[in-house]
């Protein structure tokens, strides 16, 4: 893997992940407690033994560029290194990244400098494990210009996916972004030989790209010099199908695209199932994350059940369930909480200074209830809040809280008042 650079896109404004979005781009948003989601694709690089990564960034791209520089410090006699890529104005371009291939294209006077034979394009905000050494091997042996990653999914989620139709010989024929699910009912699958593909699964029938590429070094820079157009699954892609060979490589573990605020509940919740088909857990391919140095978490008196608690919290005489607890979390005595996500806080408070003036500490206070709700860190929910969404709203806007898809958000830095009921 010496002769591949990783590029990692840090993603749009991320809109559809509002309000966690609000003051982070999408790949610094924490998941499973401790990590942020930019740490899966990072964490794969390093295990195939890909040490140059560039990050992509523009948009609230501070507190990522802060978590990347902290974490990931390659050793300095090695040519390895993870480096932030931000959107910048030149004179050849006053404009900001309009999509992913642009995104590439801005950055290429940067990248193409490095001694490299292949590409490796990757989304900052998928939830994955995957050995690129796996793909680059498949890549070279079916003489693929370009790989895209693959794998079966449902009708409900090919609607948001870029979608592959195969030729006879396992080629790529054709590709359709998104498509509607009356154009979903007109494209029966046709898998050919050498796909890799097993049978079509009846229940998930359809071949969707998981917005992993690998490209030969002169088709990528070939295809962004002569395509104008600005992203690689609605443009760039479906016009390189009559030029370049374009090969799919199977996946057949678990991914998710954590780019709306059900799919980053889910694959929360997800974590904390005995059978969950992705957890942290793994003894050989671990997910790497800044190293905190907090103190084990304090239980006095609790229930727990299905639960992921992370390091340096403090929980006392609570009964939680179905749920994770993030770093530094604060629970009070009391407190009844179930499928719901703590992302917990970034500092502990001190007494002094201006979080001293504030009546409601950081943290959920005591005797609160919370059922189908997401906590950004260091927000404030104080005594007596019931935060349960009894009316089943599916949207709207409050003092402090936000409902997306039915779910309570409590945006960081929020503030719940004392007996709030929602």
């Amino acid at each position: 893997m010496r002769n591949v650079l990783a590029l990692i896109l840090g993603g749009g404004a991320g809109s559809r992940l509002h309000p966690l979005t609000e003051l982070r781009s999408k790949p610094a948003v924490p998941i499973g407690g401790k990590y942020r989601l930019i740490d899966v694709p990072i964490s794969n690089c390093l295990h195939a033994d890909l040490r140059r990564i560039y990050v992509l960034t523009q948009f609230n791209s501070a507190s990522l560029n802060r978590h990347v520089s902290n974490t990931y410090r390659m050793d300095q006699y090695s040519p390895g290194f993870v480096e932030i890529l931000a959107a910048e104005q030149t004179p050849q371009s006053t404009s900001w990244f309009q999509g992913t291939a642009d995104a590439v294209r801005k950055a290429r006077r940067h990248f193409v400098q490095h001694d490299a034979d292949y590409y490796l394009i990757l989304a900052g905000d998928h939830l994955y494990r995957m050995d690129y050494a796996e793909l680059l091997d498949a890549h070279q042996d079916r003489e693929a210009d370009i790989t895209i990653a693959a794998l079966p999914v449902n009708a409900d989620d090919a609607t948001g996916m870029g979608i592959f139709r195969f030729d006879a010989q396992g080629g790529i024929a054709a590709f359709e972004e998104k498509p509607n699910r009356q154009r979903l009912a007109e494209m029966a699958p046709s898998l050919g030989q050498g796909t890799g593909f097993l049978a079509p699964d009846p229940e998930r029938p359809y071949i969707a790209s998981m917005g992993i590429y690998l490209f030969t070094r002169e088709v990528l820079l070939e295809l962004l010099e002569r395509e104008a157009g600005d992203d690689f699954g609605r443009e760039l892609i479906p016009s390189a199908l009559t030029r370049y060979r374009v090969r799919a490589f199977p996946h057949r573990d678990y991914w998710a695209d954590v780019g709306t605020i059900g799919s980053f509940y889910d694959a929360n919740i997800m974590l904390t199932r005995p059978d969950a088909p992705f957890n942290f857990y793994h003894p050989t391919y671990p997910i790497y994350t800044h190293a905190r140095f907090l103190p084990p978490s304090k239980l006095m008196g609790c229930h727990l059940q299905r639960v992921l608690v992370a390091e340096g919290g403090f929980i006392e005489d609570a009964t939680v369930s179905d749920s994770v607890v993030g770093i530094r979390a604060s629970i009070g005595a009391g407190c009844r909480i179930q499928r719901s996500v703590i992302l917990g806080a970034d500092y502990y408070e001190t007494g002094t200074g201006q979080e001293a003036r504030r009546d409601v500490p950081i943290g959920i206070g005591r005797d609160v209830v919370l059922d189908r709700v997401i906590v950004d860190k260091n927000a404030r929910i104080g005594d007596g809040a019931r935060l349960v969404n009894e009316a089943a709203v599916e949207h709207a806007d409050g003092p402090g809280y936000y409902i997306r898809n039915g779910i309570i958000i409590v945006p960081k830095d929020g503030v719940i008042r004392p007996g709030t009921i929602v």
